[in-house]
């Protein structure tokens, strides 16, 4: 089962292209939960995604009640910069759903109310308040793969170190026969 990456009223053309695109990717499925600020259509949400619209399984929902309808809430995954838990600590599941609010307002507050219990934040220091969304989705998406593929090689009596090393034998002999040369520093 694949992840499914849900966004609530995105607003910024690019950053659900980008999306999109990191959806092909990773073979994700993307919920996008209307009013939208822009048109699906528009060239800008065109030219981030690339040519990989066709490989993007897309899923358009006219409302938050309709979202609500398609997908076990059981499933959701809720992320905000107002929320307390890190990302980390996210129960991931293969077909978890990564739901991320707007550019703009964010994830509504009614929701983080109703579910703090699956609400997380990317833990960030300095004067930053939050990251742009396909950022954000970046990293959060990542992690998701990274510990499902864990739990599933776990499953398996597999660790992930040892599945790449049975996946990529030349590419390590490669790396052993030549290591990287240490640059001499300037100045």
């Amino acid at each position: 089962m694949a992840l499914h990456i849900a966004l609530i009223q995105p607003q910024i053309p690019p950053n659900t292209g980008n999306i999109a695109r990191l959806c092909a990717a990773t073979d994700s499925s993307l919920h996008l939960i209307e009013p939208l600020g822009f048109s699906i259509n528009d060239s800008e949400v065109r030219r981030a995604g690339l040519d990989y619209w066709d490989d993007v399984d897309l899923w358009v929902h006219p409302n938050w009640f309709a979202f609500r309808d398609a997908i076990d809430r059981s499933r959701c995954l809720y992320f905000s910069a107002k929320a307390t838990q890190s990302f980390w600590t996210a129960p991931y599941r293969p077909n978890s759903c990564l739901v991320f609010g707007n550019e703009t307002e964010g994830m509504p507050d009614r929701i983080l109310e109703k579910h703090p219990e699956q609400a997380f934040t990317i833990p960030m220091g300095g004067p930053v308040r939050s990251l742009n969304l396909a950022t954000a989705v970046g990293i959060v998406l990542y992690e998701a793969i990274r510990q499902t593929q864990e739990k599933r090689l776990a499953a398996d009596g597999r660790s992930a170190r040892s599945a790449v090393d049975a996946d990529k034998p030349e590419q390590q002999q490669l790396a052993t026969a030549h290591p990287p040369k240490r640059v001499p520093e300037h100045g």
